[in-house]
């Protein structure tokens, strides 16, 4: 069976993102199901796939990633509000027996994402 990972890196800082919540929601058409929430550890990854055996399924998927939070909790000095507070990222999984990584590069200002291995 497939699984689901991801992990985040602060560029801002050259380093894993440890302490930063993930929530993942399954998603149909204008819907949003919570399928779980995760805090990355100290190598910015989560210590178990966010989804795996029958619950990684064909469909819409979305990540939210809340950056504010992470970046308050280590006392980066931002406006308010803030450039980027909640990063979403929504993506499909098409094929159940693959592993889909969807990592996060991330700092106060930027972000970018790909389908990792």
């Amino acid at each position: 069976m497939g699984r689901l990972t991801t992990h985040v890196l602060d560029t801002a800082r050259g380093m894993p993102a440890a302490g930063l919540r993930i929530e993942l929601f399954g998603l149909d058409g204008a819907l949003r199901h919570a399928l779980g929430a995760a805090v990355t550890n100290a190598d910015g990854r989560c210590d178990a796939p966010l989804l795996s055996d029958d619950s990684f399924r064909v469909g819409d998927y979305e990540l939210l990633f809340h950056a504010g939070a992470y970046f308050d909790g280590l006392g980066v000095d931002l406006p308010t509000p803030k450039f980027l507070d909640i990063v979403p990222i929504r993506f499909g999984i098409a094929d159940p027996a693959a592993h889909y990584h969807v990592p996060l590069l991330l700092s106060p200002f930027g972000y970018s994402t790909y389908r990792g291995s």
